[in-house]
């Protein structure tokens, strides 16, 4: 078992390092067409806006403990927007937007060549803050900000303010992603964590005209993009499944060699254990009578 939890840590940690940022909605906006998209959904007004005109700048993940962000990219090099895609809600989204902000910021200087060291005032790009969020809103605010959520809205040296985006009556990309993971949820409710729920939710999706273009394109590829999502969250269940195995054996024995317990209340009180584990745990620890 111990050989089991080992090989689901080191499977856990490939796949989390490969698939981490690999989401249907890093894809989708990775490509500049959809990106302009999005834009021009948050900036209608800029119609001179063109898929040049956009720079990412989303943080990289090179390994799972690193920072980085779902999105980041900078428009008409004088606005540096922020998006973070969320399915739970969480108000501490705003403290990694701080920090993520705080990142791009560092990047962007050392991209530009520009030394805050120096006396001569820097450029800096103008941030906006946004995060998607694919519940339902209830009586979820329209604007996060950090004084409000973690200072009871006393006035703070630095304040984070986001915008949360949820589904509306617009027939924007914003719009149909958020519908896309709808449709994804209700699938999964049906079907489970099968690749039935992901052919299903393409196939509504491309029916109903929701990111049809995207997923008709790319259709193979956002297959394998949830499959190995899949993968990863099944591998993280049998992780935990393997270390509470480990626990009660672990407790097991100790109890039965303080005489705690007894060889047969071992089958009753932890009924998670195999038979051999128990006639294991019974030679090392019970005296020959």
């Amino acid at each position: 078992m111990q050989n089991e939890t080992k090989q689901a840590i080191q499977l856990q940690d490939i796949k989390a390092k490969r698939t981490a940022k690999n989401s249907v909605f890093v894809d989708l906006f990775q490509n500049k067409y959809y990106l302009l998209k999005l834009y021009k959904a948050l900036h209608p007004e800029d119609v001179m806006a063109t898929e040049n005109s956009l720079t990412d700048v989303t943080i990289e993940n090179v390994l799972t403990d690193n920072l980085y962000n779902d999105l980041g990219f900078i428009a008409n090099n004088r606005l540096m927007i922020l998006i973070e895609a969320q399915s739970t809600w969480t108000v501490n989204i705003l403290l990694r937007i701080l920090l993520y902000l705080a990142q791009s910021y560092h990047e962007y200087f050392e991209r530009t060549c520009q030394n805050l060291y120096k006396s001569k005032k820097v450029r800096v790009p103008k941030p906006e803050l946004y995060v998607i969020y694919t519940g339902a809103q209830g009586k979820k605010p329209h604007i996060l900000s950090l004084s409000k959520e973690f200072f009871d809205g006393l006035e703070i040296d630095i304040d984070i303010k986001a915008k949360v985006i949820y589904e509306s009556d617009k027939d924007d990309i914003i719009n149909q992603y958020i519908i896309f993971c709808k449709v994804y949820n209700e699938q999964i409710k049906l079907h489970g964590m099968t690749k039935q729920t992901v052919t299903e939710t393409i196939r509504i999706c491309k029916d109903r005209n929701i990111l049809k273009e995207y997923l008709e394109s790319r259709e193979k590829e956002v297959v394998t993009i949830m499959m190995s999502l899949f993968d990863e969250e099944q591998i993280m269940k049998s992780f935990v499944r393997s270390e509470k195995y480990d626990l009660a054996k672990e407790k097991a024995a100790l109890m039965l060699q303080k005489g705690k317990i007894t060889a047969e209340e071992i089958r009753e009180y932890f009924p998670e254990l195999l038979e051999s584990d128990i006639q294991e745990l019974e030679a090392e620890f019970v005296p020959f009578a």
